[in-house]
């Protein structure tokens, strides 16, 4: 196996989907020859020219409502939105079409299409290139919503993802880019949508995130056996919608105390969706109030001011300290 980084993974993974199945095509601005602007598809344009590697205008609200018909007529369009806050203009196709065709057409049409979206901050990026747009689109039935953590996990749930008979984000976490590499499968392989994987096992305190904030959750988790002796359970939840409840569950019946760790700002948030299933299915286990670690309810900041606003493992060992000690 070669050892990829995330964004070697996604490109890898496109260029194993688009050779396996004729369909599958990727869209984008600047996708095409430019090899796009993380660099995720290049050497696509080359391989398999400009029919599959379609550069679009500026003009999101056109090309994903493109996207959506190609998807209806039974290609398998993969979309890159080029920073989180460039979804938004194309709002209205994808809440009010895009997730609803299949109920609206009552099983007749499906949207078999991905959009690939570089989420999140931590790369001290301008306004509207940070976003955390999980909290616009996790209550919206119809949508699939997947965010990994890792270079493995980002093939594997790609792949499954561009399978998937129904519209998924892809939410990348552009700091995890290039941070590290992992050991990635050659050829095809697909990793389960709507299974959380256990990242870190432990036995005092559950602690509930994706993305980036995995390896925020294992560094505080180190911090708390080092200066503890506190074992944190570390679930990757890999998929929000569909969610992996079971193994949720089971890991707060274990622990009895659980974090959960954000970066979206913290009214309205999906980490407050995971305390309410908490509360639903394992109040009776729970032998502190769960603790969330999130973003403020502030826009992104600029620059220097980006790092007060992240997560990171200082705040996360101390909601841990808080629910150790209640």
């Amino acid at each position: 196996m070669a050892k990829l980084t995330l964004i070697q993974a996604i490109n890898d993974g496109l260029k194993v989907a688009m050779r396996r199945d004729p369909n599958v095509l990727i869209m984008g601005e600047d996708v095409g020859i430019n090899g796009g602007v993380f660099r995720a598809t290049e050497g696509i344009h080359a391989e398999f020219g400009a029919d599959r590697a379609i550069d679009v205008p500026l003009a999101e609200s056109g090309f994903v409502g493109a996207a959506m018909g190609m998807a209806i007529y039974g290609l398998k369009p993969v979309v890159e939105i080029q920073f989180d806050g460039f979804l938004a203009p194309a709002h209205e196709h994808l809440v009010n079409q895009i997730a609803r065709i299949r109920n609206r057409s009552r099983g007749r049409w499906h949207v078999p299409m991905v959009l690939r979206i570089p989420s999140w901050g931590g790369i001290k990026a301008l306004e509207h290139h940070s976003e955390s747009i999980e909290n616009w689109y996790v209550n919206n039935p119809g949508l699939k919503i997947v965010a990994p953590s890792n270079p493995y996990d980002a093939k594997g749930l790609l792949l499954a993802a561009i399978e998937d008979p129904d519209p998924v984000l892809f939410m990348e976490p552009k700091r995890l880019y290039r941070s590290f590499r992992a050991e990635v499968p050659e050829g095809y392989y697909t990793v389960e949508l709507g299974k959380a994987a256990i990242a870190r096992e432990g036995t005092d305190v559950t602690i509930l995130t994706y993305g980036v904030h995995v390896h925020t959750a294992l560094e505080a988790a180190e911090k708390a056996a080092a200066e503890h002796g506190w074992q944190a359970e570390v679930v990757d939840l890999r998929s929000l919608n569909p969610l992996d409840l079971d193994t949720i569950i089971a890991s707060v019946k274990k622990t009895r105390r659980a974090v959960v760790v954000s970066e979206a700002p913290r009214t309205g948030g999906f980490h407050s969706e995971l305390v309410a299933l908490i509360n639903d299915h394992a109040l009776e286990y729970l032998e502190a109030p769960v603790a969330r670690v999130t973003g403020f309810d502030v826009p992104m900041p600029y620059l220097l001011s980006e790092d007060f606003f992240l997560p990171d493992a200082g705040r996360v060992l101390e909601a841990i300290e808080s629910v150790k000690t209640y």
